[in-house]
């Protein structure tokens, strides 16, 4: 399995609090498993304002059958993806 770490804009849309979809550089991705909570104690990133990073890890199709497995975090206005694995 190899990671890619390059930063691209992230839309995160969620149903009853879980990732369903997402665009994600330039590629809408539909979430295609079980997504798993992930909690700050994961992370290598720091977290801000004192508050813990929580976030999900999923796997996400695009439109021509294409699966990656991604670990996105919340940060103070956005999500980011913070691995994409293929």
């Amino acid at each position: 399995m190899s990671a890619v770490e390059v930063e691209h804009e992230v839309t995160l849309w969620l149903v009853d609090d879980i990732p369903a979809r997402m665009f994600y550089a330039g590629r809408r991705w539909r979430v295609t498993d079980m997504p798993t909570r992930l909690r700050d104690s994961i992370w290598s990133a720091e977290s801000s304002g004192g508050r813990g990073l929580y976030g999900w890890r999923f796997q996400g199709t695009d439109e021509e059958g294409e699966s990656f497995v991604f670990d996105v975090y919340r940060g103070e206005d956005d999500w980011h993806v913070h691995h994409a694995y293929a």
